[in-house]
């Protein structure tokens, strides 16, 4: 019996559209939800960075471009390929919303959203934890995203992956379309 749902594809082939599309339509059914997503920033065309996006309406940079490619190590950089990761900007937006969603009185299941699971998110220990302590939770659904596995494995995302409690969809551009109520049923029976 799943109590999570992940969904895993390609970068840029509408994972984190279809939890927008998911995460209005149980917000407009009256479900408890909160959580995050990444959004790509642009700027003149091209893509600088991501920010974090809270459901309450919060955001701030998750990374950007590095200014230059000069190797100055003098302070700790998170990077990942072209981008550096501004862990304390990540940390201060989702740590606390995911410490928030853990201690829900509620009697009926909470939705949390973690969007994405990704490499740049897993640069961040305390992040690691509060995500394994949410899919610990018994009051807590995570509807989460993950990347296709490429390179070297992320131990959270495999550890995610081969979990019993979790549904994985693939989503690719043939099924993106059609695949939304698919998700919605399974978010909804997770709540059961």
């Amino acid at each position: 019996m799943s109590k999570h749902v992940f969904l895993t594809g390609p970068p840029g082939v509408g994972k984190t559209t279809l939890i927008q599309k998911v995460t209005q339509a149980l917000k407009s059914s009256g479900v408890p939800i909160d959580g995050f997503y990444t959004q790509q920033v642009r700027e003149g065309g091209r893509r600088t960075g991501f920010d974090v996006v809270t459901l309450s309406g919060n955001r701030g940079p998750l990374s950007r471009v590095s200014p230059s490619s000069d190797s100055s190590a003098s302070r700790r950089e998170y990077r990942v390929g072209q981008y550096v990761v501004d862990l304390v900007s990540f940390e201060q937006l989702v740590l606390p919303m995911l410490r928030n969603v853990n201690h829900g009185g509620d009697t009926e299941k909470r939705i949390c959203v973690i969007d994405e699971i990704g490499k740049m998110e897993l640069f961040s220990q305390a992040f690691i934890q509060a995500v394994r302590q949410t899919l610990a939770g018994s009051g807590t659904v995570v509807l989460g995203t993950i990347p296709i596995p490429k390179g070297k494995p992320l131990d959270l995302v495999e550890e995610i992956r081969s979990r019993k409690d979790v549904k994985v969809f693939n989503v690719s551009k043939e099924n993106r379309n059609s695949i939304l109520q698919d998700i919605l049923a399974a978010v909804e029976s997770c709540r059961k």
